[in-house]
């Protein structure tokens, strides 16, 4: 009768146990997934910040080399050999102008400036790339968790959550027009 009792104890110990693992694993799973969500949300967050910062920045620098350019050709059409002195002068300002710019920031050229662009557009996306299947992985471990016997039974009080899935416009070939 003792053992009998001990063993009922036993079991019903061993079932509560199980019962609470498993329910602290789904909420666990829960949290992981809010979690995961909240890095697509920051990775969205960097892309954006990131890449409206080096556009303005090309922009920019584009604006400024297209500017500066158009004066010196500007500068260099149909002048006369009168004009061309007088303008000489304008030119060599014009020259150290670019010259203290080269020296401030040697860096500083269209084509660099145009490729970090491209650097930054290509981390932010695989880190946008990885906070998706991050989020995808914590979906998948959950539902599945959902459906298998014996975890389905705490499980029937949770909803299966949905895949990051891509929006059909992003699934389309991109245009690569300039």
């Amino acid at each position: 009768m003792l053992i009998g009792f001990i063993i009922i104890v036993v079991i019903i110990f061993m079932l509560a146990s199980w019962f609470i693992k498993t329910f602290n694993r789904f909420r666990r799973m829960a949290v992981k997934i809010a979690e995961s969500e909240s890095g697509i949300d920051v990775a969205l967050t960097k892309r954006y910040d990131t890449l409206t910062k080096m556009l303005d920045v090309c922009r920019q620098y584009a604006i400024h080399e297209v500017e500066t350019f158009g004066k010196i050709v500007g500068l260099r059409q149909g002048m006369t050999m009168a004009q061309r002195s007088e303008v000489s002068a304008q030119m060599d300002e014009l020259t150290r102008g670019l010259n203290l710019v080269a020296e401030a920031y040697p860096e500083l050229k269209s084509a660099a400036v145009f490729s970090d662009l491209q650097d930054g557009i290509r981390d932010a996306e695989a880190h946008l790339q990885a906070a998706r299947r991050f989020y995808n992985s914590n979906v998948s471990a959950f539902n599945q968790l959902l459906v298998t016997w014996p975890c389905s039974i705490i499980g029937k009080k949770y909803t299966p959550y949905s895949f990051f899935e891509a929006q059909d416009s992003k699934r389309a070939d991109v245009s690569m027009k300039l």
